[in-house]
């Protein structure tokens, strides 16, 4: 494109006489030149992709899904140092790990916020992301999505308390009382889920634009139906969904979905539920986990634990 427009403003010059553009052509050539060779001088590109400090990756061929998955693990950073050889670290589960790792990998970066192991289990070994997450993550099947299968999630979450939970458990110093289960979009209306159907597989919940809407918001008669056998929620929950995420702007109204789930959950007076909720502005369905994870675990880091 440079080359380009050096051409056709030194021979408007040309065709013109014009002496002062034919001066500015060549100070133009002369700025291109000396930038090529600084970029050459000082730049090289390189093969290795770049890569993250801490982590491992594990393929997990799973016996009760029969399928296998992606698990990607990162370490706090000091954790195999020989004075913390005894300490034993909260542990933050995520799904759709394609997108969520790389998001939780920015969000932990400082020691602040880098006090938990992250586990995230990506999407099903040959299958496109879009089908594995939406099957993995509705908790029945819905007919009117003919694109994709639903209804996957009981034996998804059997998969993570069966194989993945328990292996995680195994070769990491865990802090099973500190369990944390965080998603977005499906993942956070799967966590809603796990909440009022398994709340005690996890202490602990980071849930942001949650799909509160799924098969005509059936999560709202799980929940009453808790509601009605349970007279405790022992959990430590945030929400969080960005003030856009409207019917005028998305099709789905994932705003009214989280404030009227928040409002049930606390009509119940639940002695040991923690709950934090909040509509996030400026953000949308695609820009509201970054920052819902960031606060989420700050909230529970420093107002809920208080761990150094």
């Amino acid at each position: 494109m440079k080359s380009i427009a050096f051409t056709h403003l030194l021979q408007m010059a040309i065709n013109q006489g014009n002496q002062l553009m034919l001066i500015k052509s060549m100070l133009f050539l002369l700025t291109v030149m000396s930038a090529n060779a600084y970029s050459q001088q000082n730049f090289k590109e390189v093969d290795s992709p770049y890569q993250a400090d801490n982590t491992q990756k594990f393929e997990f061929n799973s016996k009760v899904l029969n399928r296998s998955y992606d698990i990607h693990v990162k370490l706090p950073k000091g954790y195999s140092n020989k004075e913390n050889q005894h300490k034993h670290y909260p542990v933050l589960y995520l799904n759709d790990a394609p997108y969520t790792f790389k998001v939780a990998l920015g969000v932990t970066h400082f020691p602040k916020m880098d006090k938990a192991i992250i586990v995230a289990i990506g999407f099903a070994h040959g299958e496109h992301g879009q089908h594995s997450r939406v099957r993995d993550l509705t908790p029945e099947n819905d007919p009117t999505w003919r694109k994709y299968e639903t209804g996957g999630a009981p034996q998804y979450l059997k998969f993570i308390e069966s194989e993945v939970i328990p292996f995680v458990e195994d070769v990491y110093r865990i802090d099973s009382s500190k369990r944390i289960l965080s998603g977005q979009s499906l993942g956070g209306s799967f966590g809603s889920w796990v909440l009022v159907t398994r709340p005690a597989l996890f202490s602990s919940y980071i849930l942001t634009s949650p799909s509160h809407w799924f098969k005509n918001d059936m999560i709202f008669a799980l929940e009453a139906s808790y509601a009605k056998d349970h007279q405790d929620l022992p959990a430590n929950v945030f929400y969080a969904t960005g003030a856009v995420e409207t019917p005028e702007y998305e099709r789905k109204p994932m705003v009214k979905g989280q404030i009227d789930f928040v409002k049930a959950l606390r009509a119940r007076d639940y002695p040991q539920l923690n709950m934090k909720d909040e509509i996030v502005e400026g953000t949308d369905h695609f820009s509201t986990f970054p920052v819902g994870l960031t606060k989420g675990l700050r909230w529970l880091y420093q107002d809920v634990w208080q761990v150094e």
